[in-house]
């Protein structure tokens, strides 16, 4: 946004009109004691001209993925955004991703809407999608409420291997309600222990928690873990926090998943440095009711043309508070539709694409890894695109020292783990080069 001067003719015009002597006085409700009393210690005003050539010299210093190799993941992937993406989001039919209350002047919106909606279904496996959530931490917790209100049990099975953050989260949601949680460990091959989440499965509980790929980019066997969770009366809850991977992977509901939650940032969003991003949540129809967020439906007009209209609304804007499913009170619906075009320009052999390169160059950079001296691969099991590393170096001065190469490496997962303090993990995309991996090679053996 351009910076809109203002004299001090025009300051005076303003304050006569709504009638105040001075700025000063617009702040008469703030305390004396405590109000800035000196002048703001910046420098003095810059030309246009020079505030953008300062401006774009404070963002060089970023390291970011147009400069630097990035091999960090952990919930936020670099990939490739067409340019399509920014044209048809910037439209007219557009203007507004706020709530459409007023169906007749938001067809646009809403048609996004329920497309997104249909992509979600088709590639998650389920019945039914909202019309998109905050991001994917929110929209797993919302998940586990979700299972305590269909199941009204109070227990919640989480494997480990669910993203930590998503966990924390969870865990904040869920203060206010009598919510017990059982965590279950990992094995030698990076993913859930199917006989620890059995032992910890009971008739108290509401859910099973599990990542797929898993945080530590290993693929799970959801239908043993959807009939594990059945075999007591709970649901299965799977958090999806890299989309692509369905483009290859069996769709979470034709393995058994009750509820699918996730992070869509993948689909096309850029990593933005955190934000925002979108959180994905579709379930089966006979729980929609229970669904947190909106839902968008087609009918018809009385001229027979096809409408879009919010179909379910059950969050506390909506409706009597004591029956809304979720606090959320706004939805993610312009980042909703940079992934439905994503979605709908790369389509299914597109998809399948991208997942597939992905795939093979994480490959290539697990076996390149694996012959470096001071690195082995932690886990057995396979992996999508990000795999866990152990070295012999302190971690955190291994990343430092590939970041004075202008590598951003991996994350530390000691942060985390405790038990892998001396590992990382590491994300390779359709985005990486031979040369960028064989150059994160040499730096983490130590060369050049």
């Amino acid at each position: 946004m351009r910076y809109i001067p203002n004299t001090d003719a025009d300051c005076r015009q303003m304050l006569d009109a709504i009638g105040v002597r001075s700025v000063e006085a617009l702040f008469a409700d703030i305390p004396a004691a405590v109000r800035l009393k000196r002048p703001l210690r910046i420098p003095p005003a810059l030309s246009e001209a020079d505030l953008t050539r300062h401006i774009r010299g404070l963002a060089a210093k970023n390291a970011d993925a147009d400069r630097y190799s990035t091999f960090l993941g952990a919930g936020c992937y670099n990939h490739f955004s067409p340019a399509i993406i920014g044209h048809l989001i910037s439209r007219g039919e557009f203007l507004t991703a706020y709530t459409p209350y007023q169906p007749e002047i938001s067809q646009g919106t809403l048609q996004v809407m329920y497309e997104y909606q249909s992509l979600i279904c088709q590639l998650t496996g389920m019945e039914v999608s909202n019309a998109s959530m905050y991001e994917g931490a929110s929209a797993t917790a919302e998940a586990i409420l979700m299972a305590h209100r269909v199941t009204g049990r109070n227990e919640v099975v989480v494997m480990r291997s669910v993203h930590p953050e998503y966990r924390q989260v969870t865990r904040t949601y869920a203060q206010q309600i009598d919510l017990t949680f059982l965590e279950v460990g990992f094995t030698p091959a990076g993913t859930a222990d199917l006989r620890a989440a059995k032992a910890a499965l009971s008739e108290k509980s509401a859910c099973l928690v599990v990542q797929n790929p898993n945080f530590f980019g290993a693929v799970e066997d959801l239908a043993e873990l959807a009939g594990a969770a059945h075999a007591v009366g709970a649901l299965l809850v799977v958090a999806v926090p890299e989309p692509v991977s369905l483009g290859l992977l069996r769709p979470p509901g034709e393995c058994g998943a009750d509820i699918v939650a996730g992070e869509g940032q993948a689909l096309g969003v850029p990593m933005s440095f955190g934000g925002p991003y979108l959180g994905v949540f579709a379930t089966q129809e006979k729980y929609m009711r229970q669904m947190p967020g909106r839902l968008v439906g087609a009918t018809l007009d009385r001229e027979g043309r096809t409408g879009y209209v919010l179909t379910l609304a059950t969050r506390e804007q909506h409706i009597r508070r004591e029956k809304a499913t979720s606090n959320i009170c706004t939805s993610e619906a312009l980042i909703a539709l940079i992934a439905t075009i994503y979605m709908e320009t790369l389509g299914k052999n597109g998809l399948r694409e991208v997942a597939l390169q992905n795939l093979r160059k994480a490959a290539f950079a697990k076996e390149r890894l694996a012959r470096v001296r001071g690195c082995r691969l932690r886990f057995s099991g396979p992996t999508f695109n990000e795999f866990v590393v152990q070295v012999k170096r302190k971690p955190a001065d291994l990343l430092k020292g590939l970041l004075r190469k202008q590598i951003i490496g991996g994350l530390d997962l000691g942060q985390f783990y405790p038990e892998l303090k001396d590992c990382l993990l590491v994300c390779v995309t359709e985005q990486h080069s031979r040369e960028e991996v064989e150059a994160l090679a040499r730096a983490m053996g130590g060369g050049r």
